[in-house]
């Protein structure tokens, strides 16, 4: 099993620890990144990766590696404290940079048999509109299956998160990581999922984008073929 986790910021708080946790107990192959320091660019909005395709983004040279990364992986991580009642800046212009992989454009197949993580903390709130940041994007990738879990850990670091609170978390991770162990190779998307696939199936025979319209007949697709088969 190959897990890659992406932290919303350079420092080891408690949101890093609970994700790095989580990563642990999933075992096998564990690759992590963190924001900014693997990768810290903005989006231009130059929409060149729309009709071109990710070589073709300024900042692909610096993506590549976490892209490959997560297109190796059965299981994405997506991990961020809380600021100011959402994800960090870092881990939005970083899920900026995937726009052109949203189900309305060029998904990477492989995501549609792939299980995600959101993890947030905060001292006090907004767990549920941070991972929702996270969650949106790994939903429109067409990830199969998302899972999303806050802690309000009523502390500035790990370090003063109570030691009650500490075992809770970890029993969580635990059932967490069973779960996606018992699951993978074997998750499909949700109906939800398939549903946004199937209008996007009808759209893309005729299309608006050239690009778009070309790649999802060449993976067949606008006929039969279903990436989760």
């Amino acid at each position: 099993m190959k897990t890659v986790i992406i932290h919303g910021q350079n420092h080891k708080g408690s949101t890093y620890h609970i994700a790095h946790m989580l990563g642990e107990k999933l075992g096998g192959e564990l690759t992590e990144f963190f924001l900014p320091r693997d990768f810290g660019e903005f989006c231009v909005g130059c929409t060149r990766c729309f009709d071109g395709g990710a070589e073709v983004c300024p900042h692909h040279e610096k993506l590549a590696p976490i892209t490959a990364a997560m297109d190796a992986a059965d299981v994405i991580i997506l991990a961020s404290p809380v600021y100011v009642y959402h994800a960090t800046g870092a881990m939005k212009a970083f899920l900026d940079h995937y726009g052109h992989r949203w189900l309305v454009h060029s998904p990477e197949g492989a995501m549609f048999r792939k299980q995600g993580v959101c993890i947030s903390t905060a001292a006090g709130a907004g767990m549920k509109s941070a991972n929702k940041d996270m969650a949106d994007s790994l939903f429109f990738w067409g990830t199969a299956r998302v899972y999303k879990y806050g802690a309000a850990v009523s502390a500035a670091s790990w370090e003063q998160v109570a030691e009650k609170m500490k075992r809770a978390i970890d029993r969580d991770m635990t059932a967490l990581a069973e779960k996606l162990k018992r699951r993978n190779g074997k998750v499909k998307p949700s109906l939800k999922t398939r549903a946004l696939f199937f209008a996007m199936h009808i759209m893309q025979r005729n299309g608006f984008n050239e690009r778009d319209k070309n790649y999802w007949k060449e993976k067949g697709w606008t006929g039969s073929v279903r990436p989760w088969k």
